[in-house]
């Protein structure tokens, strides 16, 4: 070998043995210097802060949420970022409405032969909160009508409600959509039509006074304490447009819902087996409820913090990727044990700490991206996406130049993988690239791991997509570096049954950030080939968001 090839094979070698065994050699010398700058101290750093008992859980427009406001504000503004806000400033601020709801009158469920007994308990095995904004509403002897699924889906040729008068009654549901036939609904994987929101709007649209998902933990994904905790307490919307709302919504045990269908004489198994089925009539049971409630209803105010990184591309820098992570989490509620503040430091914490820790790399990449990247700290997620449902609507830039969506919810805390879960894999053109970064690191691309609990529908990712932007959403994977088979898995069903939604949610020794080091410079890097590549990211033809791209206004 002659001497200078030599000397450079020794050199290039040298230099790749230095490199963070996380940053790719083949990745360019641009894109090893900025994933360089995000490191295991700055992402603990900042989730440390916010996940502190100090911010008090960070509820929407609380003391804590507007400490967590403040710091991510002040974070990006260091930085020199500019104003995202289409105002000119870092804050978009938004209204949104307060509604603690307390029963008045008792629930009381009457059946042919008399009354439910043991019956609901608030609280307990059943949850009862406002479905509008009003400060009571209340139901007397309202028929209940089971629906199956509650699914209004013409292209699917499946229609719960066919034929049925539902109004002032009361609806009992169930939770998920059909999964036995794959090819109706995605099969294993949860659609929107299986998400708790879908049940409320859909009982809404046909008139229903209140709607009742019955809960099990398959078919919500969790265990029914996350529905006690979620929905106790005061709960926050964006004000109401004039679209039609339930006056209830309604949660019950699966054990409940077993004992009131049988009151009215039928076996709640054999009706659900009925309605996975298409052509399933709605059967009304017999059963009237009686409830009532009233509602403290207060009008407030929170924000999405918005921040750019001005594109260099004089053709390209008027349109936007779009980083965003949610900064609310639940706040202070009531609990078992004695820890009352939900810390939310997984949830999500560890994702603001992610964008943070990304706009700190790109600033500081040379040369900077083709287009601007807006980095959005939404508020309100807990409560139904509400933050980024309002960015959606009052976008800085038109929505046709909003490139794609970047979303982090929660980051891997358990160690490296070889595995990265796509969630939403095939349903646009950013595959190609998100998989080409990923096999630079390694590793492999593998969709989600649970179909079943409809993640592309539960995180900010959803509002961006509903608006035409094609969307990124990925999480570390399962299987991991030096652990057995089913380690992973394990351990994220262990976090939540017993973390999610929980106060035990919090920073702890034990957390290892090594994984989430190499997802956050991967997703660093994505973002950074989303920006500098010519084109804007597409839908797959045929899919449910690409009729918004195309209209989608330039």
């Amino acid at each position: 070998m002659p001497a200078l090839v030599h000397f450079f094979v020794v050199l290039i070698t040298g230099l790749a043995s230095v490199l963070p065994i996380s940053i790719p050699p083949s990745w360019s010398g641009r894109e090893r210097a900025t994933a360089q700058l995000i490191t295991a101290d700055g992402l603990r750093a900042h989730t440390r802060f916010l996940a502190d008992d100090l911010l008090e859980g960070r509820a929407p427009a609380s003391r804590g949420g507007q400490l967590a406001v403040a710091y991510i504000h002040a974070s990006l503004e260091r930085l020199g970022l500019k104003p995202g806000a289409p105002d000119g400033t870092f804050l978009q601020t938004f209204p949104i409405i307060g509604l603690d709801s307390k029963v008045s009158t008792a629930p009381a469920l009457l059946g042919p032969k008399g009354p439910l007994s043991p019956g609901l308990i608030p609280g307990d095995n059943f949850i009862i909160t406002a479905g509008s904004q009003a400060p009571s509403a209340s139901v007397k002897e309202a028929e209940v009508v089971f629906v199956g699924y509650g699914i209004t889906a013409p292209e699917q040729a499946w229609d719960d409600y066919a034929g049925l008068d539902v109004h002032g009654k009361i609806v009992l549901v169930m939770n998920n959509d059909p999964e036995q036939d794959p090819s109706l609904f995605g099969g294993k994987t949860r659609l929107y039509y299986g998400r708790w929101t879908y049940k409320y709007e859909e009982a809404a649209r046909h008139g229903a006074a209140g709607a009742i998902i019955i809960h099990t933990t398959p078919s919500a994904g969790y265990p029914w304490q996350v529905v006690q905790t979620s929905w106790s307490g005061e709960d926050f919307e964006l004000p109401t447009e004039g679209e039609p709302r339930v006056a209830l919504k309604m949660w019950m045990t699966d054990e409940l819902a077993k004992r009131a269908v049988g009151l009215a004489g039928q076996d709640l198994d054999a009706l659900r087996a009925k309605a996975m089925v298409r052509g399933f009539r709605a059967i009304p049971l017999g059963l009237k409820l009686t409830v009532g409630i009233q509602t403290r209803v207060r009008r407030l105010n929170t924000a999405n913090v918005l921040a750019v990184l001005p594109g260099t591309d004089p053709k390209l820098r008027d349109e936007m990727v779009v980083f965003s992570a949610h900064h609310d989490h639940l706040g202070i509620k009531l609990a078992k044990g004695g820890d009352s503040i939900y810390n939310g430091a997984l949830d999500n914490a560890s994702g603001v700490a992610a964008i943070l820790t990304a706009a700190e790399a790109l600033v500081r990449a040379t040369p900077g991206p083709r287009r601007s990247v807006l980095f959005a700290a939404v508020g309100g997620e807990e409560s139904g996406l509400l933050g980024s449902e309002y960015l959606a609507r009052h976008p800085p830039v038109s929505t046709g130049r909003l490139a794609a969506n970047i979303n982090i919810d929660c980051i891997n805390i358990f160690g490296r993988t070889r595995d990265v879960e796509a969630i939403g894999l095939a349903k646009s053109n950013l595959d190609e690239l998100v998989t080409a970064a990923v096999h630079s690191q390694n590793r492999v691309v593998v969709p989600d791991q649970f179909p079943d609990r409809g993640s592309f529908y539960r995180s900010d990712q959803l509002n961006f997509a509903r608006i035409g932007v094609p969307a990124v959403y990925l999480k570390g994977g399962l299987d991991f570096v030096g652990r057995a088979p089913g380690w992973g898995r394990e351990h994220v069903d262990e976090y939540i049954r017993t973390r999610y939604h929980q106060p035990s949610d919090e920073l702890g020794a034990d957390w290892d950030f090594d994984g989430a080091v190499d997802d956050v410079r991967l997703l660093t890097i994505i973002a950074l080939r989303i920006a500098d590549q010519p084109s804007l990211p597409a839908w797959r033809k045929g899919d449910e968001f690409e009729a918004a791209r195309l209209r989608a206004p330039r």
